[in-house]
């Protein structure tokens, strides 16, 4: 059966244009085929983030000259902006140096720590910090075609579960949650549903109240911002039923060496000196972002997703996993070449792809394999890319005979 290919609107086409990084060197196209380990970033953010450390930089929240008020300002609409590009409230968001940090906040600071189901495809961010934290992790096993089965988290689930926290989209098969019903389980046995959107976010329309979840951790690099930024969603009542995580300046009332007071949520989640420039071109991500229909983005990447399996499935020496419906992301194996020579390969054609276990062990080891090779798109990924990778995976296997 052939796939149709849909055109990418006009908008979309010309994105490509919008990120330096995607040319080498020597002046060459790039085929950045990585963008969900970390997405190229698109001018209007370099150049906002430039600004904030130059012409307009000053700290935040403390100085009482103009450019510090000026910052301070810019520092608090930047956190309207990203709340509202995930359908939140500024007063719900608060800022991490990543997803990473979000799922360990949450984990150390939830006031009752009981049992967490998490699922055989979890990114180790959202294994690890539960075990570090003394939570007892139980886990959810997969559907056949590597989507979290709902149906065997509706019988795991107990009174004893105080949260449920899923991949939005799986890191490694691009397989999308039931993010509706996920909810319902989780809420219906009482207990609390995290979701992790780093996947989610650059691909999709993401509304948390739509979705019903509790929380929700999401990382700027990923949405073609800076690095080293991300935030944790949380519902304004539960992040107030939360104490403060780490201690220092800005996330304090008032403090005595009797004893000391905190600030509301979000500021008591953020002690120190804040990521000021990183903030700012987190929402410039998110801006530019906006720009486009992001139901059209969706729709694009799902487009590149279902050619490049298609030309995959073609060969006799390919093994694809996870669903055929997938949201930008494609892992597969090529038949007696490791997934780290196929990418050395590819590296030689100006194709960067991401190959070994993706920061997802258990699920590596669930697939019975090592590593694989995965491919992954962007707002600016095209069919050429394609092609150039497919063209990379024929000389591969001449190579190796």
């Amino acid at each position: 059966m052939t796939t149709t290919t849909l055109t990418a609107p006009a908008a979309l086409k010309s994105a490509r244009d919008d990120f330096p990084g995607l040319t080498t060197d020597q002046g060459k196209t790039w085929h950045y085929l990585d963008s969900a380990a970390t997405a190229q970033k698109p001018r209007a953010v370099i150049d906002a983030m430039a600004r904030a450390l130059g012409e307009d930089y000053a700290t935040v929240h403390r100085g009482v000259y103009a450019r510090s008020a000026n910052m301070t300002v810019a520092y608090e609409a930047a956190r309207r902006t990203i709340a509202g590009f995930i359908g939140g409230h500024e007063d719900e968001l608060v800022f991490t140096r990543g997803a990473t940090e979000a799922i360990n906040l949450l984990a150390y600071s939830w006031p009752k720590k009981g049992r967490v189901l998490l699922s055989a495809l979890e990114h180790h961010s959202n294994i690890v910090p539960w075990q570090l934290a003394g939570w007892q992790v139980d886990v959810c096993p997969l559907t056949t075609d590597g989507r979290i089965d709902l149906d065997a988290a509706e019988k795991m689930l107990t009174p004893e579960h105080e949260m449920v926290s899923f991949a939005h989209v799986s890191n490694v098969l691009g397989s999308m949650l039931d993010e509706s019903r996920a909810a319902q389980l989780a809420h219906k046995a009482g207990a609390k549903l995290l979701l992790d959107g780093c996947q989610a976010v650059p691909r999709m329309p993401v509304d948390v109240a739509a979705l019903d979840c509790d929380f929700y951790a999401l990382s700027a690099h990923k949405i073609y911002g800076p690095t080293g930024i991300g935030a944790l969603w949380g519902r304004a009542d539960l992040l107030d039923e939360m104490p403060p995580w780490q201690g220092g300046g800005a996330m304090i009332d008032k403090v005595t060496f009797a004893g000391t007071t905190y600030a509301p949520a979000p500021q008591r989640f953020e002690a120190g000196t804040p990521a000021i420039t990183e903030v700012i071109g987190f929402a410039a991500a998110c801006d530019y972002v906006m720009q486009f229909d992001r139901a059209q983005i969706q729709a694009h990447e799902a487009s590149l997703v279902a050619e490049v399996r298609e030309a995959l499935r073609a060969r006799n020496d390919v093994t694809l996993f996870g669903p055929e419906a997938s949201a930008g992301i494609v892992s597969f194996m090529l038949d007696g070449v490791h997934p780290h020579d196929l990418g050395t390969i590819l590296d030689e054609e100006n194709v960067a792809i991401r190959a070994g276990h993706h920061c997802a062990q258990p699920l590596m080891e669930l697939l019975d394999v090592p590593a694989t090779a995965r491919a992954s798109f962007g707002i600016y990924s095209n069919q050429d890319d394609i092609a150039a990778l497919m063209s990379g995976i024929e000389r591969t296997k001449r190579i190796f005979g």
